[in-house]
């Protein structure tokens, strides 16, 4: 039967290790959790001094990570190269050194100068490496802990051993997190940079007079924090200034947060812009955080903006007044830094007009108005798109596609109502479906064959609209006029040939030109246009 020292000496040496693992496994914050396992080890054990010694950051040399019994001066002092003392000895052979008394040893260095009068300290100093899967990490050193009545420390190094192992996992845990960690930095940093540069003003598409009054005032207006309203018709690329303003101010390196407000109702647009606390609602089971908390210190853009309801306006105008809210349900008041970019291609002002939006918000938001122009209006931008389009598409696609001439004049004849997402969708489906290497005239859509808008109705509408409109207008009856005034013709008379073949219904016309009813009675305002049109014969 063992002597009940021995037992003793299990007791304490398996306590000590549930402890230190437990310890260790309670963070990753391996400085702080190698201390309190010191700590553990002096409480259970009767540890008196001890170190833990890993690889310094540049590789070249180890230093003491952690220690107990030891004060910062003799911490900062406890350097050690391989084959440098005891240290380093352990460090170069990766076996265990027991020095039984260190006052005996030339090889123990006292690099800390901790332990005094060794000669008369008669103290034993045991060293372990520290080692995962034969890495050597570091040395795990002790004074003696226990001694037993031969004099020996095969115990005490046995145990150690085990503590070193423990460590050892938590250290290559800790760094192989660590390392993931910098790496999504880096990535994170990297892509930031890439984004940034995306939405470079320099590198944006367009060089007509109107797309230069926009970069100027995007280029004046990003640094600051003022509130930005821009406007234009859809498929204009709203969007892409908003986010242009976000990646060229202070903020670029925060979050950019979008949301569509024409794509939530009512109900669910107040949750997803302020959040909800757990029970506020019946499926509210967890709180959540709203778009404006997720885009503190960073951009707000708020699409679609003339759709949201009168309840929302109100709330949306406290928080551009005050930035403060409260969650739907809540009763905390919250605070953001938020810099709000909204959009819309609606008219704000007839709806302010008409009592469908509030006249105080509209003056909150419109603190810098930001016009963008209809494709139609930029003049020479649609070669530069269409050759833009082309170079990616091509590119993703693996294809060498090019334009005739023929089919590069239709393409720049053709008034693009959908704006440059029509364009970018058509030049995509275009090289897709490209059979050779040259895009003729016959390759086109009808619609851009025919000079017909895009609508929303499939190939026999516009086929009909084909055959029964007026025959094809010569090109070269343009050529006196300049470009403003040949669209608005072009522009007249496909109006007038729509109305004709829809029977006069302003509804179904504007379906055909892909314009909605408002648009379509704000240009038959501006041609003069009565809505009784004769029928053709």
């Amino acid at each position: 039967m063992p002597p009940p020292e021995k037992e003793t000496r299990k007791v304490s040496e398996l306590s000590a290790l549930y402890e230190v693992s437990r310890t260790l496994g309670s963070s990753l914050d391996v400085k702080e959790t190698s201390q309190k396992a010191f700590l553990i080890l002096h409480k259970l054990l009767g540890l008196n001094r001890g170190t833990l010694v890993l690889r310094d950051s540049d590789g070249e040399g180890y230093s003491i990570w952690a220690a107990y019994g030891l004060t910062d001066t003799e911490i900062e002092r406890g350097r050690y190269r391989v084959g440098e003392g005891v240290t380093g000895k352990v460090l170069a052979t990766g076996q265990p050194v027991v020095v039984p008394d260190i006052g005996k040893e030339p090889l123990f260095l006292n690099r800390t100068r901790a332990r005094s009068e060794l000669s008369k300290s008669n103290v034993a100093f045991l060293s372990v490496p520290v080692k995962v899967q034969g890495e050597i990490l570091g040395v795990l050193s002790v004074d003696r802990i226990f001694a037993d009545e031969t004099g020996g420390h095969q115990g005490d190094i046995r145990f150690l051993t085990v503590l070193a192992s423990l460590i050892g996992q938590a250290v290559k845990l800790s760094r192989s997190v660590e390392q993931g960690r910098q790496a999504l930095v880096r990535e994170k940093e990297q892509l930031q940079s890439e984004v940034k540069g995306r939405y470079s003003l320099a590198n944006m598409v367009g060089g007509s007079r109107k797309m230069q009054e926009v970069y100027a005032t995007v280029e004046r207006v990003a640094p600051t924090r003022s509130t930005v309203l821009v406007r234009g018709e859809s498929g204009t690329g709203k969007e892409l200034i908003a986010r242009a303003l976000h990646y060229n101010s202070p903020r670029a390196g925060r979050p950019f947060i979008r949301v569509s407000c024409a794509a939530l109702p009512a109900t669910l647009l107040e949750s997803e812009l302020f959040g909800h606390e757990r029970g506020s609602f019946t499926g509210a089971t967890e709180m959540r955080r709203g778009r404006f908390e997720l885009a503190d210190t960073g951009t707000l853009f708020l699409d679609e903006i003339g759709e949201i309801d009168a309840a929302t306006q109100v709330k949306l105008l406290r928080v551009l007044q005050e930035r403060k809210f409260e969650r739907l349900g809540g009763s905390r008041t919250l605070a953001v830094d938020v810099r709000l970019v909204a959009a819309t291609n609606r008219d704000l002002e007839k709806a302010v007009a008409e009592g469908g939006f509030r006249e105080d918000l509209y003056y909150r938001l419109n603190v810098i108005p930001v016009f963008l122009p209809p494709l139609r209006e930029r003049e020479g931008d649609v070669l530069m798109l269409v050759e833009h389009f082309l170079r990616r598409f091509n590119a993703e696609h693996g294809k060498s596609t090019t334009f005739s001439r023929e089919a590069l004049r239709r393409m720049l004849r053709y008034p693009w109502p959908g704006n440059v997402r029509e364009l970018e969708n058509a030049l995509e489906r275009l090289v897709v479906l490209a059979n050779g290497g040259t895009l003729e005239e016959d390759d086109l859509p009808l619609a851009i064959r025919s000079d017909l808008p895009v609508s929303s109705h499939t190939g026999p509408l516009l086929e009909h609209s084909r055959a029964s409109a007026s025959p094809p207008r010569d090109p070269r009856a343009d050529e006196g006029r300049s470009l403003p005034e040949a669209v608005r013709v072009i522009e007249k008379e496909r109006i007038l040939r729509t109305l004709r073949e829809c029977e006069g219904i302003q509804t179904r016309a504007a379906q055909a030109l892909g314009l909605t009813v408002r648009q379509l009675g704000y240009k038959l305002k501006k041609y003069g246009i009565k809505l009784r049109v004769p029928q053709a014969d």
